[in-house]
C-alpha cells in the first residue's frame, strides 16, 4: 500500500507509524514497571544488622527481656531493651513515641544505617505503630514474638467485666480496638523491614493464639520447629529455643524458614 504514495507522502506515513509504536512503548513500560512515589521507602539492606532494641509487652518491665537481651548480646549483638512509659500499661502510642527516641539514639550512638527491633507482645503491637508512623525506614529486621495483632480476647473479657481493671493499653488490646483496626486496615507490614512473626500455639493470653499472624511476615510458630514444645506466653523471652529462633531471625541476610530439622541445634 504505501509502494503506490509519493515519497514525501510515504515518509510522513512512515514517521506517524514510528510515532505511535514508541507511544505504545511508553504506555506498555509504565504498566509494567511501576512508579516508586515519595513515600515509598527503599528497602533497607540486610547485608549488615545494626543494633537490637527489645520492646516489653503489657504490664512488662525491661527485666522480662533482659535474658533475651542477655542471649543476643552473648552471640555478639548489641542489644538494649528499651523502658516504655507505665511498664506498657499506658497509651501504646506514646510507647511508640518512645521507640522512636530509642531508635535515633541507638543509631547515634552506633553510627550504624539500620536497627532490629524486637517487639514482645504488645510490644510487638507498639513496634507496628512505630513503623507506620515512619520508623519501618529506619528498621532492617522487626520480629513480634507472641503479639496480639488483631487483638486478644482476654482483653474483650477485661474490657467488658472488669474496666477498672483494663487501662488505656488494655483497650487497645481489644479485638475491636480503633488502635488495631487501624493497623490492620492497609498494609500490615510497611515496605522496608522485613518481617517475622513468632508465636506459641499453646498461647492463653493471646487467644486466639493465631491473632499473632500479620500479613505479609514470615509465619513462625514455635511448635514448627520443635513440636514438642510447651511454651506459654510468658515464657517466651526466656525460653533457649525461643531464643534461638530469634537469633537466627536476627542473623544477617534474608530471614530463615526454620523447621523441624533445627528443632536440636536451636533448643541447645
Amino acid at each position: 500500500m504505501l509502494a503506490g504514495l509519493a515519497p514525501a507522502r510515504r515518509r510522513l506515513v512512515l514517521g506517524l507509524l514510528a510515532a505511535l509504536v514508541v507511544a505504545v512503548l511508553a504506555v506498555g513500560a509504565a504498566v509494567l514497571v511501576p512508579r516508586l512515589t515519595a513515600g515509598d521507602p527503599a528497602p533497607v539492606s540486610q547485608a549488615e544488622p545494626g543494633p537490637v532494641l527489645l520492646v516489653p509487652g503489657y504490664g512488662g518491665s525491661t527485666r522480662s527481656l533482659q535474658t533475651l537481651a542477655e542471649a543476643l548480646t552473648a552471640v555478639g549483638r548489641d542489644a538494649t531493651v528499651v523502658p516504655v512509659p507505665g511498664e506498657g500499661t499506658g497509651d501504646l502510642r506514646e510507647s511508640a513515641a518512645v521507640l522512636a527516641t530509642a531508635v535515633d539514639e541507638a543509631l547515634a550512638r552506633t553510627g550504624a544505617d539500620s536497627v532490629d527491633v524486637v517487639g514482645y507482645s504488645a510490644g510487638g503491637v507498639v513496634t507496628r505503630i512505630w513503623a507506620a508512623d515512619g520508623g519501618a525506614e529506619q528498621a532492617r529486621r522487626i520480629v513480634t514474638l507472641g503479639s496480639p495483632h488483631h487483638g486478644t480476647t482476654v482483653a474483650d473479657l477485661a474490657g467488658s467485666f472488669a474496666p477498672d481493671q483494663c487501662p488505656e493499653g488494655c483497650q487497645q488490646l481489644r479485638t475491636d480496638s480503633e488502635v488495631l483496626r487501624g493497623l490492620n486496615a492497609g498494609d500490615e507490614t510497611p515496605a522496608g523491614p522485613t518481617w517475622v512473626s513468632v508465636w506459641t500455639d499453646v498461647d492463653t493470653t493471646v487467644t486466639p493464639p493465631d491473632s499473632a499472624r500479620l500479613d505479609g511476615a514470615l509465619e513462625l510458630t514455635v511448635q514448627s520447629v520443635c513440636a514438642d514444645s510447651r511454651v506459654q506466653h510468658g515464657q517466651l523471652p526466656s525460653d533457649p529455643l525461643v531464643q534461638g529462633i530469634v537469633i537466627a531471625e536476627l542473623a544477617s541476610g534474608q530471614p530463615v524458614a526454620l523447621g523441624p530439622a533445627d528443632c536440636a541445634r536451636l533448643s541447645g
